[in-house]
């Protein structure tokens, strides 16, 4: 499979280096400050036992090529409409597009821009970061991509691409309904947003002090009301999973999203938390403590918004 992984970062450049080690002609498309590291210093993979090392193929906007025969699309949400014109040039009619974004409002921009015949869902389930040096440091065992066609249909091509990040180390089991596991992985993403950056503290901080754990149960409570209410609720073993990761006292997680608010940074805050609540108004259900930190990181963003030359 000739596979292009948008983005190097700390999902995408992980995935890609599984794939790349295990023989797939892999081709990473970066931003030119992020090739200039890669080239110098190559991909590095660390944590958890695993060290992987080697010399990405890389590519900048303007010089895709294509087409390819799977695009991995793992950027931030914010990033999204410049990374569409870029790939652009890589998706051909037998292209397949898996999207590793948090929430499900990309799906539509996707298809409208892309076509519905190229366009999967997916979900990733990985606990990484970038280093100081740009490399990526895996914190915890979970290697995950789910994939599936958007209708919920059986499909050879999804089959194929399970059968090569399956190749990879990559675990990506069969899915029933892969537009559900896209909302189970946005309930369990959007209490942990809310919770850290409501409370300004890692799980543990938070779960530490007294009233942490009903803040967790409650934004929990918030966050599956709105999923059942979209037509997918959330199983018990998913519910459980979210549950103890939320509400553990000895943490150390915090999201991506939360160590870029307090880097100063641009948030997904709207992908993430807004869109949910907007749904949630739709819907008819109360969501009081999300639309709190919905709120608070939209204060962020007009601060930033403000400040920018």
């Amino acid at each position: 499979m000739r596979i292009l992984t948008v983005g190097a970062g700390a999902v995408g450049g992980f995935f890609g280096a599984r794939l790349a080690t295990a023989g797939q002609d892999v081709t990473f498309l970066v931003r030119p400050g992020r090739a200039k590291a890669l080239e110098a210093r190559g991909l590095r993979v660390a944590g958890q036992g695993e060290e992987l090392r080697l010399t990405p193929n890389l590519v900048t906007a303007g010089a895709v090529g294509g087409p390819y025969d799977l695009v991995l699309l793992s950027v931030k949400a914010t990033a999204l409409d410049t990374a569409l014109a870029d790939i652009e040039p890589a998706v051909g009619p037998d292209t397949a597009v898996v999207p590793l974004l948090n929430g499900v409002a990309h799906l539509q921009t996707l298809v409208a821009r892309l076509g519905a015949g190229v366009v999967l869902g997916g979900v990733a389930k990985v606990v990484t970061t970038l280093s100081d040096d740009g490399d990526i440091l895996r914190m915890a065992p979970p290697a995950v991509v789910l994939t599936g066609e958007l209708d919920a249909r059986p499909s050879a091509r999804v089959d194929a691409i399970r059968g090569v990040l399956a190749e990879a180390g990559i675990d990506s089991p069969a899915t029933e309904d892969i537009v559900a596991a896209m909302w189970h992985k946005w309930v369990f993403i959007s209490t942990l947003v809310a919770l850290t950056c409501l409370m300004r503290g890692t799980v543990g901080e938070v779960n530490a002090v007294p009233g942490g754990a009903d803040l967790a149960a409650a934004l929990i409570s918030e966050t599956a009301a709105v999923a059942e209410a979209a037509g997918h609720p959330v199983t018990g073993a998913e519910l459980a999973f979210t549950t103890s990761t939320v509400t553990s006292p000895s943490s150390p997680l915090t999201p991506s999203l939360y160590r870029d608010l307090v880097a100063g940074a641009p948030t997904e805050a709207d992908h993430v938390l807004t869109d949910l609540t907007l749904r949630a108004r739709a819907l008819g259900v109360a969501t009081p403590l999300l639309d709190l930190a919905a709120l608070q990181l939209r204060v962020h963003e007009h601060r930033l918004a403000a400040e920018r030359p």
